[in-house]
């Protein structure tokens, strides 16, 4: 099973069709167990991939927007350099500086709310790219807990071969493990994630 949604053949589907047509009650907990995991597994890589597909649009949007903050910047430095020649004109002799004045209000008035506006779209990149690296780190999330139902599913196949019940129990905790992390990504919880953010914290401190 891969992450977009495609059904990759391998081992374990053999091993669980082996299971299906079995008539023991252990093969038969096998084969539910895994068509069980795969379902997870595969709900898990949707999610994945939905939030990958969501951080990649918000970058664009923040890149859309950084472009707009720098397109009213340039457009602030040009009302800028107009309002510095009428400043220049006025001193120069013989002129008469309420020609100008109006002008330089006028400038003045437009540079402010070109300013406003410039700040407006930077702010707006800022969160477009905050909201983008956001749903990436979730997507990570969702990508570790799909990786654990895949091994869980590996480990049943290998139990469905070996007959060991303790290679059962293992399967079931790294199932548990995927189920438990695609729990807090589903919740936007990340305890991984604070626990290393206050040992790397404890760690400067000292």
């Amino acid at each position: 099973m891969s992450g977009d949604g495609f059904h990759v053949h391998g081992p374990h589907d053999h091993a669980v069709e082996h299971a299906a047509h079995g008539s023991d009650g252990f093969s038969n907990n096998i084969a539910v167990m895994t068509a069980i995991l795969a379902t997870v597994g595969a709900t898990f890589g949707y999610l994945g991939g939905a939030t990958q597909n969501d951080a990649a649009l918000f970058k664009n949007n923040a890149a859309i927007d950084k472009t707009q903050a720098s397109n009213s910047w340039n457009y602030y430095q040009a009302k800028s350099s107009k309002q510095n020649l009428a400043e220049l004109a006025m001193s120069l002799p013989g002129v008469d500086p309420k020609k100008y004045e109006a002008d330089m209000a006028r400038y003045k008035s437009e540079k402010e709310d070109i300013k406003k506006d410039a700040e407006k779209w930077e702010e707006s990149s800022k969160e477009w790219n905050h909201k983008s690296d956001e749903a990436m780190h979730e997507h990570h999330q969702w990508a570790l807990a799909t990786t654990a139902e895949q091994i869980a599913i590996s480990l049943a196949a290998i139990t469905l071969l070996t007959r060991k019940k303790w290679m059962m129990g293992l399967a079931y905790g790294v199932a548990g493990v995927g189920i438990a992390l695609g729990a807090f990504a589903w919740f936007h919880v990340d305890p991984v994630g604070q626990m290393l953010a206050k040992l790397g914290g404890g760690a400067v401190g000292h």
